[in-house]
């Protein structure tokens, strides 16, 4: 199965409700368009999350503000550096746990799957669109 962007959900506000979009504009260092805490220089991170673990969440409206949830790929197996392109986008996978939300903001299911590494954040570091749809292709090293 190839790897593919099932959904994407943005908020506009830290406790906004979570809104479904079809398409969006990922920022260099600065995540997803439409979150206005994306400012220059704050290095936001995107939550990428797989699909078969999303159900089991239980997402509280505000939880994550910036989501990119795909099926079709295992995300443990990404080592912190992996970089991924996903449409238009190129992502490189953060370091466990690191840095747009603080864990303590985060309800538990969610920190389970992030330290079970089912969900992983990760920076953009290729300005792109990346829609539904989308395939995810890992990038050879170097």
């Amino acid at each position: 199965m190839t790897p593919t962007v099932v959904a994407l959900h943005l908020s506009s506000a830290s406790r906004a409700p979570l809104r479904r979009v079809e398409q969006a504009d990922a920022l260099l260092d600065r995540g997803l368009e439409g979150d206005r805490h994306a400012k220059p220089g704050s290095r936001r991170s995107v939550l990428l999350m797989e699909q078969e673990v999303l159900g089991d969440l239980g997402l509280a409206a505000g939880d994550v503000r910036e989501q990119v949830t795909v099926r079709g790929l295992d995300l443990g197996a990404l080592a912190a550096g992996a970089r991924l392109r996903v449409g238009g986008a190129l992502l490189e996978v953060s370091e466990p746990c690191a840095p747009c939300a603080r864990m303590d903001e985060l309800r538990p299911g969610l920190r389970a799957a992030i330290a079970g590494r089912r969900g992983r954040f990760v920076r953009v570091v290729g300005a792109g669109r990346i829609a539904v749809g989308d395939g995810l292709v890992l990038q050879p090293p170097g």
